[in-house]
């Protein structure tokens, strides 16, 4: 597809990167050269300095043959005017970053007059990721498919946990083969295992289950936790601490916010009054310990500073290791460093967007039958996961998954059909009007026949 990419910041430039990577046709509009020429020194692809408001420097960037249009600048009025635009002079379809809070409210309203065809908030898709960990409270990932009903969690093994030293063959039937291990990280490697791979203590696997199991895994294999989320201690009142507060208080959770500036936390003390907003600096480590960090049963580092952010989640691991910490990170490079730090859940919010985004591309790429309904980079963008559709009967259809010639690390985990959550074998099929999940370390799969290794496509 050919796609204009209204803004080069963070998002930006990541969207970039990816969709270009995915052979995607990018052109690039900033008004800054400075920043413009930093992202075409690192990216093979044509950029241009304007206005993505200005219709001539649209015309300029193609906008009149352009599949999509991604308007992600740091200025919602920017973003949604440039989509009205594009959409009014020609057929490319559109996505705005809309991050106001009062914007947000009417987005429904909004996309609908604007004609815009998806709309992303990473700060409410951000503190949406945040509000699940909390609710799985020993999960350290958890990405939800199938409208909510299935999970995939990512967990660790201890010494104590009876996965330790099994295969999973042997975990397969202990939980009666309705519960699947899709990604394994043994020593820093990532895998997709077969049954004969053998779990040890300090490797993390992704099981994905339907959402009701949840509590059967965790007292299964002893991860249950000796007491669910009641309190949560945020650092730092952006805009995602605000979604966040309000997510957990819909749950019964208290929501304490640590906040620097004042004018802040007075429109915070306005807009959500149920939260305690104490006005002071979250890096000082007296008011931590004042404001009962020993005692939370969660800790959120959202501040401004992805090193604050590391920090503080390092001072409540030594304060409080019990508790469930969770950080926002917004370059991603830092992650090799931090990997081995027990900083707990790390979250980006830039990293969520470009997901929701190469999700919306790929299936407008796709002019088969199966559209991807949701789309997941893991461990460092070394796995995905996907959920699939099948809209029309395809060389995957109907026949048994065992006579398939599937791509090597490549699992089929899940075939959801009607009210029906189908842990599958070899003797299962898919049909027409499934969803259908996959997890693979190969990129860029856009239709489920893209799961064979011949798809004749």
């Amino acid at each position: 597809m050919k796609i204009i990419i209204i803004g080069c910041g963070k998002v930006g430039y990541a969207l970039a990167q990816q969709l270009n990577d995915e052979k995607h046709d990018i052109v690039i509009i900033d008004n800054s050269a400075a920043r413009l020429q930093s992202a075409l020194t690192s990216l093979d692809l044509q950029g241009i300095v304007g206005n993505g408001t200005n219709f001539r420097t649209l015309q300029e960037a193609g906008i009149e043959d352009a599949d999509l249009s991604i308007a992600v600048t740091d200025q919602d009025e920017i973003n949604l005017l440039s989509c009205l635009i594009a959409r009014k002079t020609t057929e490319c379809r559109t996505i705005a970053r809309v991050r106001n809070p009062e914007y947000f409210r009417e987005i429904a309203y909004l996309k609908q007059c604007l004609d815009i065809s998806l709309a992303i908030n990473p700060e409410f898709a951000a503190a949406r990721e945040i509000a699940h960990l909390i609710q799985i409270p020993d999960a350290m990932e958890v990405d939800t498919f199938a409208k909510g009903r299935v999970d995939l969690l990512r967990v660790a093994i201890s010494e104590r946990s009876p996965l330790h030293n099994i295969t999973v063959q042997a975990f397969s039937k202990r939980f009666n083969h309705e519960i699947l291990i899709c990604i394994l990280v043994h020593d820093h490697q990532v895998s997709i295992p077969n049954g004969n791979t053998v779990l040890q203590a300090g490797d993390m696997i992704s099981v994905i289950l339907p959402k009701e199991k949840i509590r059967a895994f965790y007292k299964a294999t002893k991860l249950a936790v000796t007491r669910e989320i009641r309190n949560v201690m945020i650092a730092g009142g952006g805009t995602i601490s605000y979604y966040l507060s309000k997510m957990l208080m819909d749950s019964g959770i208290h929501v304490k916010i640590i906040e620097r500036n004042r004018e802040r936390c007075d429109l915070l003390s306005v807009n959500i009054p149920k939260a305690t907003i104490i006005y002071a600096d979250a890096t000082e480590h007296d008011i931590l310990l004042e404001e009962g960090l020993a005692s939370t049963d969660a800790f959120v580092a959202l501040t401004n500073m992805d090193e604050e952010n590391v920090f503080l989640s390092l001072f409540a691991n030594k304060v409080n290791p019990n508790c469930k910490r969770i950080i926002k990170i917004n370059r991603l490079e830092l992650d090799e460093i931090i990997d081995e730090l027990p900083v707990g859940s790390i979250i980006s919010p830039k990293h969520i967007t470009a997901e929701h985004i190469l999700q919306y591309a790929r299936s407008q790429s796709n002019s088969y039958g199966s559209n991807v309904e949701a789309l997941y980079r893991l461990m460092d963008n070394q796995v995905e996961a996907l959920e699939f559709h099948v809209g029309e009967n395809s060389s995957v259809t109907d026949i048994p998954l065992i006579d398939l010639q599937l791509k090597k690390n490549l699992l089929i985990c899940c075939i959801v059909r009607g009210n029906q959550i189908i842990t599958p074998s070899g003797r299962d099929v898919i049909r027409l009007h499934d969803t259908v999940i996959v997890v693979t370390t190969h990129k860029g799969l856009q239709d489920i026949s893209d799961i064979l290794l011949n798809n004749g496509r």
